[in-house]
């Protein structure tokens, strides 16, 4: 079995992989694939046309079935080929010798080992974290995530304060490196996320089953975010509420979803006003029908076993809550809460 392969999954990615995927085939040695979700632009065009060079192989899909399915079936066409896969989005720009710095740091955590991001900095504003991931991921009590470098929307700038390596609760999406046996016994994301939050969930699967998660600073790459759905968009809220819902309730103590639910209904009643408040009433119906397409979701699932059930995070103290700490306390970076 061959050490780990660079896998990207594109859907209608036109615009923004002349930007960056050159970045990725000079800076990287391990072999590079590329699945397409049933691309309607040029995209496919472009991307066969490197693998006709030989610089990567192309895993087309015949529709879009989302970042998760879609990275389901890609990684099932290479089952039992790689020991490590490093996930990477089509908008991200890497810095020479990355994906070896990745694996090399797996391979010596051990068979515990899960997943290690990098540290994600704004590829429109380097020397700022970026939203996905920033230097680590965690999450509240609540079950919302935060980050080292990055508490809601406020993104901060990168100074050299974080530099440790650590266990998280979650690694980005943007960008991580998994292995593959651990991630395929997992299920692989839950296909009925779609898109957004499912590496969230996915990773606190793999606590659950004692497996760690971790940031490695000391390798940056470099994320513009919002290439497939902008931060502004009712879809991406509508995605949020209901996956992080869905999340909560299958994830968490059986003991304490009605309490977590009770709470989750009245921050989402508080989104909502502020959404109101600033005349978004798209997104103020996202939110409701985020929490209705959660509600049916949770009544047409099994319920989730309880081996894939545990603790929200592994942070300690546990954080009671960051959009309290943001608003109410005017906390804007990880290191005063």
């Amino acid at each position: 079995m061959k050490p780990g392969a660079i896998v990207l999954l594109n859907f209608n990615g036109e615009k923004v992989l002349p930007d960056f995927l050159p970045s990725v085939l000079q800076g990287s040695s391990l072999p590079i694939y590329v699945i397409d979700n049933g691309s309607a632009d040029g995209s496919l065009d472009y991307l066969q046309a490197y693998e006709r060079k030989g610089s990567l192989s192309v895993l087309p899909l015949a529709g879009n079935f989302g970042f998760a399915e879609g990275y389901n079936r890609g990684l099932a066409q290479l089952k039992g080929r790689y020991r490590f896969f490093i996930l990477l989005n089509t908008d991200v720009r890497v810095t020479p010798g990355w994906d070896q710095q990745l694996l090399a740091f797996l391979e010596q955590q051990g068979s515990a080992a899960f997943a290690v991001q990098p540290k994600i900095l704004d590829a429109k504003r380097p020397e700022y974290f970026e939203y996905a991931g920033a230097a680590g991921g965690f999450l509240d009590q609540y079950g919302f995530p935060f980050c080292r470098g990055r508490i809601l929307m406020d993104c901060e700038q990168d100074t050299g304060q974080y530099t440790d390596s650590l266990t998280v609760d979650w690694c980005s999406g943007a960008c991580m490196a998994v292995a593959a046996e651990h991630f395929f016994s997992l299920g692989g994301f839950d296909a009925d996320y779609f898109a957004h939050m499912e590496e969230i969930d996915l990773c606190w699967r793999a606590r659950n089953l004692g497996l760690q998660l971790w940031c490695l600073p000391a390798v940056a790459v470099y994320h513009q975010g919002g290439a497939t759905l902008a931060v502004a968009h009712p879809k991406k809220t509508f995605l949020n509420i209901r996956n992080s819902l869905l999340m909560l309730m299958d994830r968490s103590p059986l003991a304490s979803r009605k309490r977590l639910w009770r709470a989750r209904q009245l921050f989402d009643l508080l989104a909502s006003g502020h959404f109101l408040f600033q005349g978004k009433w798209a997104h103020v119906q996202a939110v409701r029908a985020g929490r209705k397409a959660a509600r049916e979701l949770l009544k047409k699932r099994a319920e989730a076993p309880q081996h894939l059930r545990g603790p929200i995070s592994q942070r300690q103290p546990v954080l009671r809550s960051v959009i309290l700490a943001r608003y109410l306390k005017g906390r804007r970076r990880y290191q005063a809460l």
